[in-house]
Parts: C-alpha cells; sequence; structure tokens
C-alpha cells in the first residue's frame, strides 16, 4: 500500500477520473511495445487495493489483443487511456504518469521496459 500520498487523475475530458495511493519514490516502466511506444505512456504500477475509480466507469471502453491478458480501458468520449489492467502485473493498475493531475511532489525514477522485444524475460526481471 502507498505511504500517504494521494495521486489523482483521468481523461483529457474528465469523465473518467481516479485516485491511487502511492509512497514518496515511485518507479515508471517505459515500455517499448508496440502500444505504448505509439502513445507515450509511463506504467506507474500500484496494486489493486491503492487504486480507486472515482468516475466515468460507465464511459470506458476496453480493448484486448495478443494474448488478451491486459484490459486496455479508454475512454470513450476524448479516447485517453489513463490507467488500465496490465498484463505483467494482473492483481494491480497501471496509471499513466502523464495522466496525474499532479505529481503530488514525487520525482520519479524512470525505467526502461523491453515489451518490444522480450516481455517475458523483461516482466521476469521486475520480481
Amino acid at each position: 500500500m502507498g505511504a500517504g500520498i494521494t495521486l489523482s487523475g483521468g481523461c483529457h475530458c474528465g469523465a473518467v477520473r481516479f485516485e491511487a495511493d502511492v509512497g514518496p519514490q515511485v518507479t515508471l516502466l517505459d515500455c517499448n511495445c508496440s502500444m505504448c511506444a505509439r502513445s507515450g505512456y509511463l506504467h506507474l504500477i500500484v496494486g489493486g487495493a491503492d487504486f480507486r475509480l472515482v468516475a466515468g466507469g460507465d464511459a470506458l471502453t476496453e480493448y484486448r489483443f495478443g494474448t488478451g491478458a491486459a484490459r486496455h480501458l479508454f475512454c470513450k468520449v476524448c479516447g485517453i487511456k489513463s490507467f488500465y489492467k496490465p498484463r505483467s502485473h494482473p492483481d494491480g493498475w497501471s496509471l499513466n504518469w502523464r495522466c496525474l493531475d499532479s505529481d503530488g511532489g514525487i520525482e520519479p525514477r524512470i525505467e526502461p521496459f523491453d515489451g518490444r522485444g522480450g516481455w517475458e524475460a523483461a516482466r521476469a526481471a521486475l520480481d
């Protein structure tokens, strides 16, 4: 669980809103897979209990590809993916750092994740 910092964010139009509790130090995963590279997504992984959908559940649409394990969730109104259920962390959520309202004073460490060249090996290296 996070250590007292609550971050909030959402999609571009504001229909989808979320909150998450994090600690004072976070690592962002910069994935080079076909989806993340095209969208500039920076992954902030949080545990399932640390994430709250505040508004917009009815504004979300889902896209799955490849193994179908990841649930890519997009706002039906503006098309932004501000968070999703990642294949790499099925019990957690991946928040797009770039969709946060504020960084909460946190200076994240950014770590590359090779989702294009060797997803399984990159995932194993996270443990």
